[in-house]
């Protein structure tokens, strides 16, 4: 999945319903994975969005087409005896009360088993305009991946969409005796732990055990995989062949054709190519979203699939004085420093607040520290006078000092981190104003059902591209990460791994999104030379 270029800003009033002052929300289909798969509809409402309310598995790229300023509030974490909808849906109330436009981003679409009633209730109770924008259930998707129709004149004149996994206060159970005994096709979601109930209590009704069954796990991913069995073999190929939640089951004839054209007598290829060396592995990516870095479709194009976790959260800071301040005396600057994209996003958030545009800043020359931060700056128009050959702070500084002797540096960063810049170039006697466009918090704990997702993903590697970001990942994913392979973005990065314990297993050439996936697929490609018989080993 490639990273997405943040969009427009939001446009005023987009919702539908309420006045403009009011708060709006917007239950939004986020498709089973892929971007592309997102609605046009649920593209403006995140657009639109002040704040998204999202799963702990959204996936990356969505969460990358939001500007840094829009809030991400992750659902919240589960509370005892309390029914974990109506917590978010309250949690919605409370957002959209200070007239903010709120999105509740869910994977695939909002009423599929997705809690929709239980969230909705408190936002009608509230008397909150609301809407609902459909998004590309699990079944339609993995039907088009498998090839496969969900109706057919001939043999299949419904559909029932189901689930393996029943709450287990429900009242009412699933009717078996109904659903084998009607000419149909049935989609089975979250069927992949309980195959053996679910297809036994269907056998057991009277569906025959040699009815044809596709298997589509992780629809979309880049390690997707369609597999074809039985409904008799089901359970059997589930453990044998360990297909990866989530996963879509379509049974009924509908499958017979795919059956009959499969390549393989039950499994075909998984989408990611064997030949790549991230073929199957899976990322864990925790660095910020809206960072617009190329990391997310560098895995992707090297076989590699990403979940994205954020580690850190991009808010703004306790108070724009400072950078206001600075903002308004820019032009008196020589030189304006770039730390990170979300600086850039924050300082021309405020400068347009502030009525001003890029002649405001006159002469000074504008230095960012890395890729990413000049594709910022020249994607809001501005020219990039200096990016170091080292994209670190001390690559600033190596950079800048040699050629300027005395002046005012303004230097916008987040609020905390390195002082390496304002250090050196003090000490070199510059006027440096160093001020804040953003803060990082460390994201909140998991919920336990998260973590046991995590649990499930088989996770090879996770991602630190900064120290407080490898510091927050340590509190969120604990002695997980020890079972891990660990890619560092930086020195400083692996500093702070191996301090508290969690040597990095690789190290990115240069801090980029790019360099820090080669590396973690040149270590793999030597672990599979490694375990390649030798050419000249005698037998």
């Amino acid at each position: 999945m490639a990273a997405v270029a943040p969009p427009a800003a939001p446009r005023a009033g987009a919702f539908s319903g309420g006045n403009d002052g009011d708060g709006h929300v917007a239950f939004v289909g986020a498709g089973p994975g892929h971007p592309d798969l997102l609605t046009v509809r649920a593209l403006e409402r995140l657009r639109a969005a002040d704040c998204v309310v999202f799963d702990a598995l959204v996936p990356m790229a969505l969460l990358e087409r939001l500007p840094v300023e829009v809030q991400r509030v992750p659902v919240p974490r589960l509370m005892t005896g309390e029914d974990p909808g109506e917590v978010a849906g309250r949690l919605l109330v409370d957002l959209a009360r200070g007239g903010r436009r709120v999105v509740r981003l869910k994977g695939g679409d909002p009423g599929i088993f997705g809690r929709l009633a239980e969230e909705l209730a408190p936002v009608r109770e509230a008397g909150i305009p609301w809407e609902i924008v459909p998004g590309v259930t699990a079944a339609l998707a993995a039907a088009a991946a498998a090839g496969v129709p969900l109706t057919s004149r001939a043999s299949a004149s419904h559909l029932t969409i189901l689930t393996g996994h029943e709450a287990d206060e429900k009242s009412v159970v699933l009717d078996f005796g109904s659903l084998a005994t009607r000419p149909g096709t049935l989609a089975v979601y979250m069927g992949v732990d309980q195959a053996d109930r679910w297809a036994g209590e269907l056998i057991a009704a009277g569906m025959p055990a040699d009815t044809p069954v596709t298997v589509v796990s992780r629809c979309s991913w880049p390690d997707q995989e369609v597999a074809t069995t039985t409904l008799g073999a089901c359970s059997a190929a589930f453990l044998e062949h360990r297909w990866q939640a989530p996963a879509v089951v379509i049974v009924g004839a509908v499958s017979a054709g795919l059956a009959t054209h499969a390549s393989s007598p039950a499994r075909f290829p998984s989408v990611a190519k064997p030949s790549l060396p991230l073929a199957g592995r899976r990322v864990l990516v925790t660095r910020p979203a809206g960072q617009g870095d190329d990391l997310a479709g560098t895995i992707a194009a090297l076989g590699g699939s990403c979940l994205h976790i954020p580690a850190l959260r991009i808010v703004a800071p306790e108070s724009w004085q400072r950078l206001d301040l600075a903002i308004a005396e820019v032009g008196t600057f020589d030189w304006i420093v770039f730390a990170s994209v979300n600086g850039v996003q924050g300082f021309l958030t405020r400068l347009r607040g502030a009525g001003k545009d890029g002649r405001a800043i006159g002469t000074a020359r504008l230095a960012a520290i890395g890729p990413a931060t000049r594709q910022a700056l020249e994607a809001a128009g501005f020219v990039c006078d200096l990016q170091p050959g080292v994209f670190s702070s001390e690559g600033v500084v190596e950079a800048i000092l040699p050629t300027f002797r005395s002046g005012r540096i303004l230097l916008v960063r987040a609020d905390r981190g390195r002082e390496v810049m304002r250090r050196e170039f003090e000490a070199a006697g510059h006027d440096v104003v160093e001020v804040a466009a953003y803060q990082s918090q460390p994201a909140p704990p998991l919920e336990p059902d998260a973590l046991a997702a995590i649990d499930r993903e088989s996770i090879d590697w996770i991602t630190a591209t900064s120290p407080a970001v490898a510091e927050s990942a340590i509190r969120m994913f604990g002695k997980r990460m020890l079972s891990w392979k660990i890619a560092s973005l930086s020195p400083v990065t692996s500093g702070a791994l191996a301090a508290a314990g969690y040597p990095a297993t690789v190290e990115a050439a240069e801090a980029t999104g790019r360099a820090l996936g080669e590396a973690m697929a040149a270590f793999e490609a030597s672990l599979e030379a490694a375990q390649a018989p030798s050419p000249l080993r005698s037998s």
